[in-house]
């Protein structure tokens, strides 16, 4: 009898472990988030624009070519539809936020020692007294930097003349690739006599900066520590 009880309890435990088990290991997954997806190279999104490069005929008699002609005093900055330029990345970005609250609030009560007929009771006082106090505070501080450079095409010329812009850059590493993206739009007037541009001039900018590989699975946390670190954890 007393090992078929034993036995009984040890089934009851394994229950509630596998129970409590399969909970943290659904919540676990429910955590996590969006899985990172690593990206790939020559993503269409990023990709130059198809071009017809046929050379247009010219007519007989004529040196002229629309589609190729360059004024005497014209430099050779980008302005047309698969024309390159080259993007001086200077991003910098600081915030700083902090916060303090704090507030008190105190109450209290008594009741005076009855008198009845000349005879006091002393056993009827009483007194109340509550004191709530709360201190918080809170700061934040984070700061990013990126610089270097990144030559993208014109892929579409819009009709007030911004040209809008997108290209990649993949860097081949011992342990992994690494990859600029960039994408935006440019005035043509913003582009310097070199044909390049601070990447603080482009609006709507989309500007991407990331790698796959080794060094990149080192910087990302396991699973696990990614649920202690999510709000399913309530302590």
């Amino acid at each position: 009898m007393a090992s078929f009880m034993c036995l009984t309890n040890l089934v009851s435990i394994v229950k509630r472990s596998s129970v409590i088990a399969s909970i943290l290991l659904l919540a676990g997954c429910a955590g996590r988030g969006q899985e990172f997806v690593p990206p790939k190279p020559d993503d269409e999104a990023y990709a130059p624009p198809e071009l017809n490069y046929e050379v247009e005929r010219v007519s007989k008699g004529s040196l002229y070519a629309g589609n190729a002609s360059m004024t005497l005093f014209q430099d050779r900055r980008a302005y047309r539809v698969g024309d390159i330029l080259t993007v001086v990345l200077d991003e910098k970005t600081e915030s700083d936020k902090s916060a303090t609250t704090k507030y008190g609030k105190s109450s209290g009560a008594s009741l005076n020692v009855p008198t009845v007929g000349g005879r006091t009771y002393d056993r009827f006082s009483a007194s109340i007294d509550g004191n709530r106090d709360f201190n918080g505070s809170a700061a934040s501080k984070q700061g990013n930097s990126l610089s270097g450079s990144i030559t993208v095409t014109v892929y579409q010329v819009l009709p007030n003349g911004v040209l809008r812009v997108r290209g990649e850059k993949w860097l081949k590493l011992n342990q992994g690739d690494e990859f600029i993206r960039l994408s935006g739009n440019v005035r043509a007037s913003d582009i310097g006599s070199g044909n390049t541009l601070s990447s603080q001039r482009i609006a709507d900018a989309r500007i991407t900066y990331s790698g796959r590989g080794t060094f990149a699975d080192t910087n990302t946390a396991g699973w696990l520590t990614q649920f202690f670190n999510s709000p399913w954890v309530p302590f």
